[in-house]
């Protein structure tokens, strides 16, 4: 079987992490992703990291930029306008990432081309949207952390501001645009036309913050850190053991009692500080400082393979190198191994869902700067939608 988005053609227009992260996911399920990018530099994540691999692209650029196909234009340039338009007449969708009104000043806005195909799915993502008094404003991912609320949260209390080590607004706006762009690609078989999606990094990571409005909303407080606890449960968060940490997810009443079971402390099923979730949320500082030296008593291991056996969610704190050679990550290919013309190969994440009948692959590995020029422009010709030039490769 093809895979699911085989014969949707998507125009990456996108520079660093949010919508290459998003165009990726999308040619991971078969989309023909064709990556415009500048000539000369390219992404600018092609040499933005403080390291490389074997002297190619940035390893930013090439986790990636997967199954894609590269053609650089110039797009203030006419001529490279024009295959811009034509490239346009044939997609399904195009992902851009520029500040709001650069594409206006390029000839390439919504408006515009949907005056080429009215069926385009157009999707623009931002720092903070294209409306509002901040639309104007550059956005990154530390900055959409911080504004959003989650650098406030994140972090222990009385330390200096933590951002979330993962991109959470960058991935965020991705991932909120992959499932934009797919609906809005469903809804054009009943319209006919397609729409556009205005997304933003400033907005996935407020949307990813369900827990802390709730807890906002719920007690007129703003969060505050809370290092590894969880707001609506307790226990869980990483406990000390006699030779490290570890953590423990008791999340409800059930799994309250087997955790005391477990340890030896069923004493605490009486004390009122502790009786019910709400209250050991309340009263967690405490909770952890009865249990505290219990946990000690014994080390991690012994403690995970008592919980579990006894169906108590636990586990021991992996750094990214001990989880990605995990027996689960493993059993889960979640390394794959990419060949590139420069590189050889290289590692990168694999595919985080699995389709049963259709099983994404690494078709393509991360393209070179203007590496399917050649072939995009001859696809273009042979459709009648660009003219030949004088000096265009055979």
């Amino acid at each position: 079987m093809a895979l699911p988005l085989a014969g949707i053609r998507v125009l990456d227009i996108s520079q660093v992490m949010a919508g290459p992260f998003c165009c990726m996911l999308l040619a991971d399920m078969g989309a023909d992703v064709i990556k415009i990018e500048p000539p000369g530099t390219g992404d600018s994540t092609r040499h933005s990291m403080g390291f490389r691999l074997k002297g190619s692209d940035s390893p930013g650029f090439l986790a990636l930029n997967r199954n894609k196909r590269s053609i650089a234009l110039d797009l203030k340039a006419p001529e490279d306008r024009e295959v811009l338009y034509a490239l346009v007449k044939t997609a399904d969708v195009l992902i851009e990432n520029a500040r709001p009104g650069v594409s206006a000043r390029l000839g390439m806005d919504y408006e515009t081309l949907r005056a080429i195909n009215p069926r385009l799915v157009y999707a623009s993502i931002s720092g903070f949207g294209q409306t509002g008094p901040w639309s104007q404003r550059p956005g990154f991912d530390l900055i959409a952390q911080a504004v959003s609320g989650v650098l406030s949260s994140n972090g222990f209390p009385g330390m200096e501001p933590a951002k979330n080590s993962i991109a959470v607004a960058d991935l965020g706006a991705g991932l909120f645009t992959a499932y934009a762009v797919l609906s809005a690609v469903i809804g054009r078989q009943t319209s006919g036309e397609g729409q556009y999606v205005d997304a933003s990094l400033f907005e996935a990571a407020l949307a990813l913050s369900i827990w802390e409005t709730t807890e906002l909303w719920g007690t007129g407080k703003s969060p505050v850190p809370i290092g590894s606890a969880n707001r609506m449960s307790a226990p869980y968060q990483a406990v000390e053991a006699a030779d490290g940490w570890f953590v423990i997810g008791a999340a409800n009443q059930g799994l309250w009692l087997k955790l005391l079971a477990v340890m030896g402390r069923q004493e605490l099923q009486e004390d009122q500080r502790f009786s019910t979730n709400a209250a050991r949320v309340a009263n967690r500082e405490a909770l952890i400082a009865v249990l505290a030296p219990t946990f000690r008593e014994r080390e991690r291991q012994a403690w995970i393979d008592a919980l579990l056996e006894a169906g108590v969610p636990a586990a021991l704190i992996l750094d990214y190198g001990e989880a990605v050679v995990s027996e689960q990550a493993e059993a889960r290919e979640m390394v794959q191994m990419v060949p590139h013309p420069v590189e050889g190969e290289f590692k990168a994440l694999g595919f985080p869902v699995k389709l049963s009948a259709t099983p994404q692959q690494i078709r393509r590995p991360p393209p070179l700067l203007d590496e399917h020029a050649d072939e995009i422009r001859r696809e273009l010709v042979e459709k009648g939608l660009l003219a030949p030039q004088q000096g265009d490769k055979a």
